[in-house]
């Protein structure tokens, strides 16, 4: 049965396009920094083309603390007109004109602050669409505490990155599910199975892990195999941990016993008739006023180790009474033995069901290649009503997962974090070219597709950069795309060759000079090196080397425009979902700390009730 509380208060489709359009309309000016490819950086003169500025003046302002900006930005509350608006945009609260970024003749860029303070106006933190997560949950959880088996810990089995993403979406998958009534989820593109290992294993779900490569399938049927055992361990260990404790004193408690009935035995024996007379019951056991019970009791309670199958459950080792007492306080049934204790008909039949229960908190890994409409029911043959999830789908692929989710009557709910940007298939890239493809990964909403808006590779791939990066005030890495850069003027020079669809891949980690670089270069490239003297290699060298000013500032403006890019391709995922007349409610998330995973933003949406 689903919940009825009421889920956070989200941006409605007429506002979100308005942020859409006003993003589109910086982007017309700033796209062409991203579509700029660092190959070419020298061979096609990117610098000259783009930027109407010193390198130094850029890489002065980019590098500038965040103190230093914002008293810049105080100051600049002063002046009029021009700089009044990129106040306004550092605060938030909204803006109606920037200053004048790009030459309007040439369409290079000459305001380098306006610039980076327009990419931080339209990042996806300050335009205001995404939800909290802590506030998410509380909406989903209520006042419910979600059963989960403490004791797993995916930090044991997986690296810390792939630890905090699984923690993270897992909770936030169960929470959705509980609040859905719904036990059934199916995770896409599930890889080496982690998620999906853990949310059956951890949150007891059924779990189908949906993968387009065999040997992954195969990879997380063993890694599960694995890590089912570490969880029987855990529950073991739990156990063990409860009933060792009671289990311990008890026996503690018997030698002490032992001793005391021994000494009192003898000190009767000792004593006249009379004096045996007076002896009471009490003389024999000890005080029990409750004590030792009492003390077990709060050990067990503060050990927290109780799983929510486990909470009603006599375990098979539980002590009674009977092991507390001194081993001559009670006497035996026969001359030597005590029967042994029968487990009650009630805990075995509740044992059978949890038992059973188990059974069906499973996790199915699978091999299928999803595409938008792929049929579920000839991939599940037991789909019921389900959450469909995804944790860093690749490409297409979270784009159709969202397709799959509107188009499935079963599917009540999706959680999508899609990464591999310039692996979307874009509709408008390439208008002239002819293509069967009718769904395409971008774009998806309605507003895009009357645009008929494309980013482009370059683009889409510099929104996947690491933007932690942009924090600490650090661009790429300069040298190998520095080496790269001239090698590819080498090439143009040298052999005549524009265009290479042959890549060098990752020669710079293996070269110990740029020498070195360009030599293992040629020969991967198929060219013939003993054609190019060692002097021209380094005339190259010397002559573009006190240009690498110029692609250490041109990397760092790709870096701060990176988050725009990233925005305009989840807002059109959300639009899309918007547009649907049967979702009750959809959100963008930020599920993710960005600096342990820079792919950090979750779709979430839930149908409408039937």
């Amino acid at each position: 049965m689903a919940a009825s509380r009421p889920l956070p208060v989200t941006q409605g489709l007429p506002t979100l396009c308005a942020k859409l359009q006003e993003l589109l309309r910086f982007l017309r000016e700033a796209l062409s920094i991203s579509s700029a490819h660092t190959v070419d950086f020298y061979t096609e003169s990117v610098w000259e083309k783009l930027v109407d500025l010193p390198p130094e003046t850029v890489l002065a302002a980019l590098r500038r603390p965040a103190a230093a900006a914002a008293a810049a930005a105080t100051a600049a509350e002063a002046q009029p007109s021009e700089a009044r608006p990129l106040v306004e945009a550092e605060r938030g609260s909204g803006i109606t004109d920037f200053p004048k970024i790009f030459c309007e003749t040439s369409q290079k860029l000459v305001n380098v602050e306006a610039f980076a303070l327009a990419a931080k106006y339209y990042s996806i933190q300050n335009l205001g669409i995404c939800t909290p997560f802590e506030q998410l949950l509380v909406a989903l959880q209520g006042n419910q505490k979600q059963k989960t088996d403490e004791n797993m810990k995916p930090d044991e089995f997986m690296n810390l990155k792939k630890s905090h993403e699984v923690q993270a979406m897992s909770e936030l998958i169960s929470s959705i599910a509980d609040y859905c009534g719904i036990k059934q989820i199916i995770d896409l593109g599930s890889g080496k199975g982690y998620l999906s290992s853990f949310l059956s294993l951890k949150y007891n779900l059924n779990v189908y892990g949906i993968d387009s490569s065999n040997t992954n399938t195969h990879g997380a049927e063993e890694r599960n195999k694995k890590l089912k055992k570490h969880w029987k361990v855990y529950h073991r260990r739990s156990n063990l941990d409860v009933n060792e404790m009671g289990l311990q004193m008890a026996e503690e408690r018997k030698v002490q016993d032992e001793i005391k009935c021994k000494a009192d035995i003898e000190g009767v024996c000792n004593n006249s008739t009379t004096n045996q007379e007076k002896l009471s019951t009490s003389d024999f056991l000890p005080d029990f006023s409750g004590s030792v019970i009492s003390n077990i009791r709060k050990q067990m309670e503060n050990l927290h180790v109780y799983s929510h199958q486990e909470e009603n459950l006599c375990f098979e080792n539980t002590f009674s009474l009977r092991d507390l007492l001194p081993i001559n306080a009670i006497e035996p049934a026969s001359s030597c033995q005590i029967p042994k204790r029968k487990m009650p008909e009630a805990n075995k039949k509740r044992r059978k069901m949890i038992s059973k229960s188990n059974e069906s908190n499973i996790y199915s890994p699978l091999t299928s290649f999803i595409t938008a409409d792929s049929e579920l029911h000839d991939i599940i043959k037991d789909l019921e009503d389900c959450l469909m999830v995804g944790l860093h789908t690749c490409g297409d692929l979270a784009p159709n997962t969202l397709r799959i989710f509107t188009s499935k009557s079963e599917i009540k709910g999706v959680c999508s974090v899609g990464c591999c940007y310039h692996l979307l298939s874009e509709e408008f890239e390439n208008p002239q070219k002819e293509y069967t493809q009718e769904k395409w990964g971008f774009p998806m909403c309605h507003y895009l597709k009357e645009e008929r808006w494309f980013c482009g590779r370059n683009a889409r791939m510099s929104a996947c950069l690491a933007l932690e990066r942009v924090a600490v005030g650090q661009g790429l890495p300069t040298e190998s795309l520095f080496y790269r850069a001239v090698l590819q003027d080498i090439i143009k020079d040298c052999y005549g060759i524009t265009k290479c669809d042959r890549h060098v891949g990752k020669i710079y980690a293996k070269s110990s000079s740029f020498l070195d670089y360009v030599k293992k270069s040629l020969k991967k490239l198929g060219l013939d090196e003993s054609k190019l003297p060692e002097k021209t290699i380094m005339d190259y060298y010397e002559k573009y080397k006190p240009r690498m000013n110029e692609l250490e500032a041109f990397n760092m403006l790709k870096v701060v425009l990176a988050p725009c890019i990233e925005t305009l391709i989840l807002l059109d995922r959300l639009c899309y979902l918007k547009e649907q007349d049967d979702i009750a409610w959809s959100a963008l998330v930020k599920l993710f700390d960005p600096v342990k995973s820079p792919r950090c933003y979750a779709i979430i949406a839930l149908k409408k009730q039937q």
